[in-house]
């Protein structure tokens, strides 16, 4: 009979990792455990219980908030202030920073950012969602938390994860150990380890980008698609198009199945639209864990440094074959377009 392991077990397991954490970023992992199950039971009977649909409000980007939205955003950093372990919230859902400044967090030593409800947009259509978290350290020992602790590369990264609510719940994290997944068992409530030690396929398949917007794209985007869909007779290219429309969906199907998944820059977002702190950051930092690799096309993500809480960046995240394939065409395009460089 296999021996079920909890997330819980797992975390206490794995705690001699980080010694100098004295217990404080277990407990953090777990409270985000529970409130990711207060969040799938609302996902789970959310046309029965009226909260489908807006809000009618909008977060710091100008996107409409869906009642859910405002509703994880609420559970998560409640589960973080009740914590003691977190000092700072940085949410998609807020313009600033939340400082928890409560008795018992005072001598709190970790920074979240959250991106409570990943894919929103698909609540209402009951296609899968889901939260990204993203863990780093104070660099600080003491006093008031600084900008440049919580504007850190993604490198700095002491945890990052997700979790996707789906067919099945899913929550995904890694400590820069290896990348291990847990399924939620809803007879005893409890995410059981389900997918030990992640890795994503050596070969991938499938290309995930919202080809609605191609005219948008840029010409080395538009070039990879072609190349995935045209076959040049000397070469089978048996690549095969999936997108969701819920970033955290696409990218745990490339984790378990092979491929890549493109946001790039468009004429209407000139900058990208995915959030890097706490979107593309911890995203990538799994994907790099489990073998693969995530860039901006020149650049890699972890790599980054943050100069905004709400910074956003063209992302390329999946196998390590294919990014650099995008990674090919898009660098090629941009010396194509330099006058005289052929």
């Amino acid at each position: 009979m296999t021996k079920t392991i909890t997330l819980g077990q797992f975390i206490i397991e794995k705690q001699a990792d980080f010694p100098y954490a004295k217990g404080e970023l277990s407990r953090l992992l777990r409270d985000i455990g529970i409130a990711a199950k207060i969040v799938n039971r609302e996902v789970n009977k959310a046309g029965l219980v009226g909260i489908l649909g807006d809000n009618g409000t909008t977060n710091v980007q100008g996107e409409g908030q869906k009642k859910l939205d405002v509703y994880a955003d609420e559970q998560f950093i409640s589960a973080l202030r009740s914590g003691g372990e977190c000092c700072v919230v940085a949410s998609e859902e807020h313009d600033d920073c939340i400082f928890i400044n409560s008795e018992i967090s005072q001598n709190a030593k970790y920074i979240v950012c959250i991106d409570p409800l990943d894919g929103s947009s698909n609540i209402d259509v009951n296609v899968s969602v889901g939260t990204i978290f993203s863990i780093y350290r104070r660099t600080a020992v003491n006093g008031p938390v600084q900008p440049s602790e919580i504007l850190q590369k993604g490198t700095q990264q002491v945890a990052a994860g997700y979790v996707i609510y789906g067919s099945s719940t899913m929550l995904v994290y890694t400590t820069g150990k290896g990348v291990n997944g847990f399924t939620l068992d809803p007879s005893i409530g409890e995410f059981c380890l389900s997918h030990p030690n992640m890795q994503i396929p050596r070969i991938g398949t499938i290309y995930s980008i919202n080809e609605g917007n191609y005219i948008k794209f840029p010409q080395g985007v538009k070039d990879y698609i072609k190349y995935c869909q045209v076959e040049d007779g000397a070469t089978l290219r048996p690549f095969t198009s999936r997108y969701i429309g819920s970033m955290v969906a696409d990218v745990h199907r490339n984790l378990i199945k092979g491929g890549v998944f493109l946001y790039p820059t468009t004429s209407s977002h000139t900058q990208g639209k995915l959030r890097l702190m706490y979107e593309c950051n911890p995203l990538a930092l799994i994907i790099e864990q489990a073998g693969g690799k995530a860039t901006d096309g020149f650049r890699r993500i972890l790599e980054i440094q943050p100069e905004d809480l709400h910074q956003r960046t063209p992302i390329f995240i999946g196998n390590i074959e294919m990014v650099e394939k995008v990674e090919e065409f898009v660098q090629l395009s941009e010396v194509e377009a330099i006058p005289g460089s052929f």
